[in-house]
């Protein structure tokens, strides 16, 4: 999975977590269930990894680590870029746009990102 499309989905879990949200501040204990979007994103980020049938654990346990860092910090690194955009919102003091507006705008940048050339 390539990065545009990771902050694409790291988009649409931040979206749907709009009534998680809603429902856990009115409810501290409520259990909401969230969708499969979260475990869609984990799974279509985190890679398989085929290791030797004659690896040692050793060697198993650190191919296993590579591949999951990779994923980790690639997972992060859209979460981070999506929080950064929406404090620059905040901090700029800007009120008329809304988070649903700069995460739709963000999809649709990063959706056609040959439009930015």
């Amino acid at each position: 999975m390539d990065q545009n499309e990771l902050v694409l989905r790291a988009i649409g879990i931040l979206t749907e977590s709009r009534p998680m949200h809603a429902a856990l501040n009115e409810d501290v204990d409520a259990d909401y269930e969230t969708s499969g979007a979260i475990g869609e994103l984990f799974n279509g980020t985190f890679p398989s990894v085929a290791v030797p049938a004659e690896a040692t654990a050793q060697e198993t346990g650190e191919a296993v680590a590579q591949a999951a860092v990779t994923a980790a910090v690639k997972l992060v690194g859209a979460f981070t870029f999506l929080f950064s955009e929406l404090a620059d919102l905040h901090d700029a003091g800007r009120t008329d746009i809304k988070t649903e507006d700069l995460l739709r705008e963000l999809a649709l940048r990063f959706s056609n990102p040959q439009a930015d050339d």
